[in-house]
């Protein structure tokens, strides 16, 4: 099959070949050719040493060059052009102790993770594939390069990748890659928290999510993700629910669309379920509690696996309120919107719905149309262009200290005070009447 090269890829494969090397497109950006999809990124390997990379090209980066990596520039986009190798032992599951430089193709294809990765293209020779990794695009199957046990001792992060892979191509994964996976998972354990997120948030935002289900199955999730073990193995006997809390999430995760913040909210709402769960005398499973715990244990688990805190922040205020039903009228949700966060409300609706969805049948037509209201009311509220925070107060500060006020918490009380008859009653938000009541306030 043809693989569509981009111009400026042509340009350094040929100018590579001119000088008698060997140069072709490898991996990632050959494989999603083949699947008809558009390469993000287009990765070169050569037979050229790097040094002879850097002297061809006028603008190049040394980018990996001790693992034979050159960033050469091309019309302002980097493009990767490795040297053939050969990686030395592992010692840790991670890095090899060296890298051999080798002038052929095969044993560079050969050290790859898996066979859909493992193919190499230019206009020449057209598609060299000595793995049968073509054959493995057609079939839908996710298998390593040679045997599954040494490609994963060499890299641990390799497991967590064979997932990724699987949930974001619809593929599955071998028979004897998933057997290997199962045997080392444990291994996962040497790498990063850092490498891990990646991968994770890379399965977590696919079109696949449920892979999560494999992920534990496979043993990896009790190395980084032990917590979701326990949701798995926890039992939801009451009758809004039909699954363990680990098979409710992933049919939530299912449900939601694939934006950071929402599919790890939702991985993580009920995370304080098997913390929280108490059985009643009639058998029914209770989790009082658990959104707030919750937010407690998901700020931790985001913490170990080195989430920004801007993503921690708005993922726990989604955990702390998925579970918030406050009756339905404008003056309550007005408060309801103070208090979570208008900027959260939209999140938190998808949130709500994909955990509705993800639960029996008992009543979920009712819960649904709550959740329709709840948004009804919150976008009229937003049309009125009512207040619901202290900055959309007529007045602040300044206006304070006109009326004869101190900087200081007196001053922040009495804008508190001035907000609450204001969530109230929001047509008292003019500047005329709010000046009248902050001047009452100061002379109580």
């Amino acid at each position: 099959m043809k693989v569509k090269l981009p111009k400026q890829v042509n340009q350094i494969i040929q100018t590579l070949q001119a000088k008698g090397y060997d140069a072709y497109a490898v991996g990632g950006c050959v494989r999603d050719s083949l699947l008809g999809r558009e390469p993000k990124d287009w990765d070169i390997t050569t037979s050229a040493r790097p040094q002879a990379v850097k002297e061809l090209f006028s603008h190049t980066i040394d980018t990996g060059i001790r693992h034979g990596t050159v960033t050469v520039m091309q019309d302002h986009v980097g493009y990767e052009v490795t040297t053939y190798r050969i990686d030395g032992e592992y010692e840790d599951a991670r890095h090899p102790k060296e890298v051999i430089f080798t002038g052929n193709l095969l044993e560079d294809l050969k050290r790859r993770d898996f066979t859909i990765n493992a193919m190499a293209y230019n206009e020449t020779t057209g598609l060299v594939d000595a793995f049968e990794g073509e054959e493995d695009l057609k079939r839908g199957v996710i298998r390593c390069v040679g045997n599954p046990h040494e490609r994963f001792g060499e890299d641990a992060l390799r497991m967590l990748r064979a997932l990724r892979f699987s949930a974001q191509l619809g593929f599955v994964i071998h028979g004897a890659t998933r057997e290997a996976i199962s045997d080392l998972a444990p291994n996962l354990a040497k790498v990063s928290a850092e490498r891990i997120q990646m991968e994770l948030m890379k399965l977590l935002t696919s079109d696949n999510p449920g892979v999560m289900g494999d992920a534990y199955e496979l043993g990896l999730t009790k190395v980084f993700l032990p917590e979701f073990d326990r949701m798995m193995e926890t039992p939801q006997n009451n009758k809004h629910h039909m699954y363990t809390v680990g098979e409710h999430t992933i049919v939530a995760l299912q449900n939601i669309r694939p934006e950071k913040t929402l599919r790890l909210a939702t991985l993580l709402h009920d995370v304080a379920k098997p913390v929280c769960i108490t059985t009643d005398e009639e058998g029914q499973n209770h989790f009082k509690g658990h959104p707030e715990e919750g937010e407690s244990m998901a700020r931790q688990i985001l913490r170990r696996l080195k989430f920004d805190n801007d993503t921690i922040d708005r993922v726990c205020i989604l955990i702390r309120w998925h579970d918030e039903r406050p009756s339905l009228s404008e003056r309550v949700v007005r408060r309801a919107m103070n208090r979570i966060g208008a900027d959260h409300m939209e999140a938190l609706f998808a949130v709500k719905r994909a955990d509705t969805l993800g639960q029996s049948l008992y009543e979920r037509d009712r819960k649904l149309a709550y959740i329709d209201e709840f948004e009804g009311l919150y976008r009229e509220i937003l049309k009125k262009n009512q207040c619901v925070t202290k900055k959309d107060l007529a007045v602040n500060g300044r206006d304070m200290i006109a009326l004869g006020m101190q900087p200081g918490p007196r001053m922040g009380e009495v804008l508190d005070r001035l907000l609450e008859k204001v969530l109230d009653a929001p047509e008292l938000n003019t500047r005329e009447q709010l000046l009248a009541l902050a001047e009452q306030e100061i002379n109580k």
